[in-house]
């Protein structure tokens, strides 16, 4: 079997082998260099215009995940989890693009007049999208990271839960994310000491349709 191949195939198991864990050892703790190093693989998730407008905002000490238990409907894995991070869609992103792409001309993926083509049709372009295509755009890129957050964690060894069912508002104004931060999904992230249950998935067919003309 070729290294790629088998490169692949470790692949696959990670996907397979991911589940939804809710219970944690609560002794277990990441270092800030291992929460580092994982949120540096979900930033390499795509996004619109390679602009970037995801955040990660880390809940790691107890009293904050004990302020977070309620917000999060009660949910135990919130306090047990080694860390829970909320992922965030910056409204303002498209403010980075000379700083993304002013890195990319330096190291030479660019000339600097492409970059700066880039730059000004991306001035050009945000300020015609409504606040809600906005939200949009962000919270699709945010889930990418997510999924690839997960995804990292699982090659490392650590389970993962993704979250939806909790009080965004609540949690904006109690931990202080400004507005323009649209809060897409909690993920927790930890050892797990229970596996997730089994799912069953739809078969493809059911869930593809193939265009024909």
């Amino acid at each position: 079997m070729s290294t790629k191949t088998l490169k692949e195939a470790n692949f696959f198991e990670i996907v397979k082998g991911r589940r939804s864990v809710r219970e944690y050892d609560p002794s277990f703790q990441l270092t800030k260099e291992e929460v580092e190093e994982l949120i540096q693989e979900a930033a390499l998730a795509p996004s619109a215009g390679n602009l970037q407008p995801t955040r990660y905002f880390v809940i790691h000490d107890k009293e904050s995940k004990n302020q977070l238990y309620p917000i999060a409907n009660n949910q135990a894995q919130v306090t047990t989890a080694s860390v829970v991070i909320a992922i965030l869609g910056d409204l303002e992103g498209h403010k980075k693009a000379e700083e993304i792409y002013g890195k990319a001309a330096e190291l030479g993926y660019m000339t600097h007049a492409i970059k700066e083509q880039f730059v000004k049709n991306f001035a050009a372009l945000f300020p015609r999208f409504s606040n809600q295509d906005m939200r949009e755009l962000v919270t699709f890129d945010a889930g990418l990271a997510a999924m690839q957050l997960m995804l990292a964690a699982k090659a490392k060894g650590y389970e993962t839960n993704p979250m939806s069912g909790f009080d965004k508002a609540r949690f904006s104004k109690e931990f202080g994310i400004e507005d323009r931060y649209v809060v897409m999904a909690l993920v927790t992230i930890g050892k797990g000491v229970k596996e997730g249950h089994p799912t069953t998935r739809l078969p493809v067919e059911k869930v593809t349709f193939w265009h024909n003309k």
